[in-house]
């Protein structure tokens, strides 16, 4: 009998199935990763798990006893606990008081810290590493230190079962090799273990299995050897097979850059705490397709956020040789960048034809009837829909609308995150026929974000890599199969 034993959990929000019979088991003294590209549902299968959310359907069976309807409370009392993404210790208490406070009874009239109790305390926070500040309060804690002030809390209740989100999201690389030795030692102690995580590299290094979801469903289980190199597993994270990619002018009609449209030196970006970029220093000539390539996590989004100002960052962003440091976001986008969130942002209860409208507010009647149409000719079936409300749209034509409204600002600098993010085949083909035809028209500069290796390198001329909030390689596109290519999970 396996420590923890998870089958046929579904849950629906709406009209998104966010997991479908999803199943899975961990022993004790196991380390079980459960990794997956954005959206796959690996998170709110922690949460149903850990009775956070109630799902649809489904068992969990902590030691042989079925968790299911149980409350939260209830759970962890049996034995199992989570550790979310984000530290959330009590602010006024020291770090001593917050792992004292989760080794309390669950007793109202239990207001004492007892002697045995507090050198329980002390001893949990050697064991992670926080002797050394026991009487600070957590805001004076650097990133690290929170994290494991929050795994320390956890482990107050001695768990058989530690569910770990997003462990080493924010950590430089020493801090994730320190963390790892402390999950493997929690391992030895007898601790079942499921760890979510983007960082793939480091999962693959610490676990004894890897899950991989997408869509909501486990699609492969075995060893991280195995796992990495399945060709399903690359498929989901990078698109089919490197090789056959191709910039559609790479052989004969490849850019020639006319001037420096772009200039990005990015020192640092910070979220509180955390560090999401480091050191970046990326450009893009006028003409130019680039992409930003990365698993989820890297620091993908956050990049283009900076260069629009939406984020505070360290360092300088130049456009057309103007710093758009300390602008506000319209104003850089006046400027003649225009952004594809990866979230879309459509405004769902106007029309097709109203959220193209208010891409194109900017420009007078004549021109913006004159873009309208050549967007409807790029994409025809946001014509056909041009009265439908935005919500009723199926997720490519959403992806379509949002490329369109962008369009419609007549931009010298596309930024599109993401946009082949929960696409069917065919959907995507479609946006990549339209990023071809813009390329060969000319006069735009494109900057994509994106995890998918093989829509990149169809059109690219050249590629960054991004890993952890740092660019690991650049150069063209022509030489990312051969050097990076096969290195990335």
């Amino acid at each position: 009998m396996a420590t923890l034993e998870v089958s046929g959990l579904s849950k629906r929000f709406g009209g998104l199935q966010a997991v479908d019979d999803m199943a899975f088991s961990v022993d004790g003294g196991e380390i079980l990763g459960l990794i997956g590209p954005n959206g796959s549902g690996k998170s709110t299968t922690l949460i149903l798990t850990m009775g956070i959310t109630r799902p649809d359907r489904g068992t969990v069976r902590l030691r042989g006893r079925d968790m299911s309807g149980l409350p939260t409370h209830a759970i962890a009392k049996a034995g199992m606990t989570m550790v979310f993404q984000h530290s959330r210790p009590l602010r006024r208490q020291t770090v001593l008081e917050n792992i004292q406070l989760a080794l309390l009874p669950d007793a109202l009239l239990q207001w004492r810290i007892p002697p045995r109790l507090d050198q329980r305390a002390r001893d949990v926070a050697h064991r992670v590493g926080l002797s050394h500040v026991l009487r600070q309060r957590p805001d004076s804690l650097p990133f690290a230190d929170l994290r494991r002030l929050e795994i320390a809390k956890a482990l107050a209740s001695n768990p058989h079962v530690l569910l770990l989100d997003e462990p080493f999201a924010g950590l430089a690389p020493r801090e994730t090799g320190e963390f790892s030795e402390l999950f493997l030692a929690m391992r030895e102690a007898g601790c079942a273990i499921v760890l979510v995580d983007h960082n793939v590299k480091a999962v693959a290094k610490l676990v004894d299995r890897i899950a991989v979801m997408h869509t909501g469903r486990k699609i492969f289980e075995g060893s991280p050897a195995e796992a990495t190199g399945n060709e399903r597993v690359r498929e989901v994270y990078f698109g089919k097979s490197l090789d056959a990619a191709q910039s559609p002018r790479s052989a004969t009609q490849h850019v020639t850059p006319t001037r420096r449209l772009l200039q990005a030196r990015i020192d640092s970006v910070r979220y509180g705490k955390s560090q999401a970029l480091r050191d970046i220093d990326l450009h893009v000539d006028e003409g130019e397709f680039v992409s930003v390539v990365g698993l989820n996590g890297a620091g993908k989004t956050t990049l283009f956020n900076s260069i629009l100002g939406f984020v505070d960052y360290a360092g300088d962003v130049h456009f057309h040789g103007q710093s758009l440091r300390s602008r506000k976001p319209s104003a850089n986008a006046s400027l003649g960048i225009a952004l594809c969130p990866e979230t879309r942002e459509l405004f769902s209860a106007m029309s097709v034809r109203e959220n193209l409208d208010m891409g194109g507010h900017a420009l007078d009647t004549r021109e913006r009837a004159r873009r309208l149409e050549w967007v409807y000719d790029l994409f025809p079936v946001l014509g056909a829909r041009a009265a439908q409300s935005a919500h009723t749209l199926s997720g490519g034509e959403q992806q379509m609308l949002t490329i369109g409204r962008a369009l419609m600002q007549k931009p010298s600098l596309l930024l599109l995150d993401e946009p082949t993010l929960g696409l069917a085949p065919l959907v995507l083909e479609d946006i990549s026929d339209v990023l071809t035809r813009l390329q060969q028209e000319g006069g735009l500069t494109v900057l994509l974000a994106e995890q998918n290796l093989t829509f990149s390198l169809k059109h690219s001329d050249r590629i960054y890599l991004l890993e952890t909030g740092s660019l690991r390689w650049d150069g063209p596109a022509a030489r990312f199969a051969a050097e990076v290519g096969e290195d990335l999970l």
